[in-house]
C-alpha cells in the first residue's frame, strides 16, 4: 500500500514539474511574442515619424539629407542663397546632382566658390529655381520665369520626358514645405548677359 501511495505521489509531482514546465514554456513565447510586436510598433513608429520628419522640411533642408546634392547646398551656402531658399516660396527647384557638377570643366567649382564670384554664383543658382511650386503633372512647354531674372526653355517630349534649359529631369516631385525639387542632370547657365534680379 505504501509502496502505492509512494509512486501515486511522485507521479502527481512529475504531473505537477510538468504542468508548471508548459506554464514557463507559454510565459516565455506570450513575452517573446510581446516584445516582437512592441519592436515592430516601435520601428513603424519610427518610419512615420521620419517620413513626417522629411514632409517638414524646406527645399534646402530637403536637398541636404538626400545626400546625392551635396555641391549645391554647399553652393547655396556660398551665395548665401539659403536663407532666402528657406523662406516661404513656394518655389519649384531644378537641382543638378553631384555628378552633374563634376561634369563641369575641372576648376569650375571651385573659382564659383570663391567670395569674389559669390554674384556670378548667385545669378546661376537663381537660374535653376523658377516661382511657385509646379509638380510634375503640371509641367508643360514653356518659356519659365526664373528667380535669375531670365526665362528658362521647359520642353516636354512625347514619350514624357522632361528638359529644362537642355538639362534631362531624371526625378520628379520631390516635396518640401516650401516647394517642390524635381532633378536635373546638369548644371544650366543663364543666358549670356541677361540681368540678375534682386530677389
Amino acid at each position: 500500500m505504501k509502496k502505492v501511495l509512494a509512486l501515486l505521489a511522485l507521479a502527481f509531482v512529475v504531473g505537477c514539474t510538468g504542468g508548471e514546465a508548459q506554464k514557463m514554456t507559454e510565459k516565455v513565447n506570450e513575452k517573446a511574442e510581446a516584445e516582437k510586436e512592441q519592436a515592430e510598433a516601435e520601428a513603424k513608429a519610427k518610419a512615420e515619424a521620419e517620413a513626417q520628419e522629411a514632409m517638414m522640411m524646406d527645399v534646402v533642408d530637403t536637398a541636404m539629407k538626400s545626400g546625392n546634392f551635396t555641391t549645391l547646398v554647399a553652393a547655396i551656402n556660398a551665395a548665401e542663397l539659403a536663407e532666402a531658399l528657406k523662406g516661404p516660396g513656394p518655389f519649384t527647384v531644378f537641382a543638378p546632382t553631384d555628378d552633374a557638377f563634376k561634369a563641369l570643366p575641372e576648376g569650375t567649382v571651385e573659382e564659383l566658390l570663391k567670395p569674389e564670384a559669390k554674384e556670378k554664383l548667385q545669378a546661376i543658382l537663381k537660374f535653376h529655381v523658377v516661382p511657385g511650386k509646379v509638380m510634375a503633372a503640371e509641367v508643360q512647354p514653356m518659356e519659365a520665369e526664373t528667380l535669375q531674372g531670365s526665362k528658362a526653355m521647359v520642353e516636354v517630349a512625347e514619350d514624357g520626358s522632361v528638359k529644362y534649359a537642355g538639362a534631362n529631369v531624371t526625378q520628379t516631385d520631390i516635396e518640401a514645405t516650401n516647394g517642390v525639387i524635381h532633378v536635373i542632370d546638369a548644371v544650366v547657365m543663364p543666358p549670356e548677359g541677361a540681368a540678375t534680379a534682386s530677389k
